[in-house]
């Protein structure tokens, strides 16, 4: 049997313990969290779960519910315990007509973003439909960016993703609206859903994308153009149908600003653990 030469194996050697112990993360950051991934913690108890969530080692938040708080008690509920909410959601139909008073929550709660995630009534999306919405987000994210130094991202849900043209409606609210009034958080599952592929949506889009949601698809899930499923259908990442891997890549190329878990199901005492442990694992 032939055998290496001392030299060569000590070369061997190093070289491979060099190369693991200079293997770079792929995703190095700690995400932040969606509140809705607690929506029922948070309704019984809002210090204990954001105790929870800290204990994660979490401390970015994105909120889309004050759950029974004022802007002001969250807040301070938050400066107690050095975390931060970097984004907040709200109803479309809040973003349209109380532009001013969401604004106003969104600064006192330190938020930079201001985001939507489904457009009540347009559905099913039609062309249509897709102009008024284009239209509509123009003149919402002008207002918040103008008026109030924030930023408006819309977050898709899958029903976006209807064949149009060359492309899908998705591609029609990108190409009619304002890259200065409108930015966009990309929900990957909701991407994925309806059959897009959230990598290639990243290298064509780039920096329209300033936030994304993490999460995965259970394995044989057939997806459609409704923007539902069910719950139980969002697992751990890295258990699912989707390439996160490829996915982070092309984030990393477009240089989005926030990484949000948001796990709808209610295994996520178990779930969400395991997808930052999986988040640490990955590497380039």
């Amino acid at each position: 049997m032939k055998t290496l030469h001392p030299i060569l194996l000590l070369v061997s050697f190093f070289g491979a313990a060099i190369s693991t112990a200079h293997a770079e993360p792929l995703f190095p950051q700690v995400p932040g969290m969606v509140s809705y991934t607690y929506r029922e913690e948070f309704k019984k108890d809002v210090p204990g779960t954001l105790d929870a969530i800290k204990a994660l080692g979490i401390t970015d938040i994105e909120f889309s519910n004050l759950f029974g708080k004022t802007a002001t008690e969250l807040r301070q509920l938050l400066d107690e315990r050095g975390l931060s909410c970097s984004s907040f959601g709200v109803k479309f139909e809040d973003a349209m007509t109380k532009t001013d008073e969401v604004a106003a929550d969104a600064k006192v709660l330190g938020a930079k973003y201001i985001r939507v995630a489904w457009v009540t009534g347009r559905q099913p999306f039609t062309p249509a439909r897709a102009e008024q919405t284009a239209a509509d987000f123009n003149q919402i994210g002008k207002r918040f960016r103008e008026v109030h130094g924030l930023t408006f991202c819309y977050h898709n849900h899958g029903y976006e993703f209807v064949p149009h043209g060359d492309g899908t409606l998705f591609d029609y609210l990108m190409e009619h609206t304002n890259p200065e009034d409108v930015s966009f958080e990309l929900d990957i599952l909701w991407a994925f859903f309806p059959g897009a592929d959230p990598a290639a949506l990243l290298e064509k889009y780039g920096n329209r994308f300033k936030l994304m949601h993490l999460k995965d698809l259970r394995k044989g899930v057939q997806g459609d153009f409704s923007g539902k499923t069910a719950i139980e259908n969002d697992v751990a990442l890295g258990t699912g149908q989707l390439n996160i891997p490829a996915v982070l890549r092309a984030a990393r190329k477009a240089g989005l600003a926030h990484y949000y878990i948001e796990d709808e199901s209610p295994s996520i005492a178990i779930q969400v653990p395991q997808t930052m442990a999986y988040l640490r694992g990955l590497e380039l």
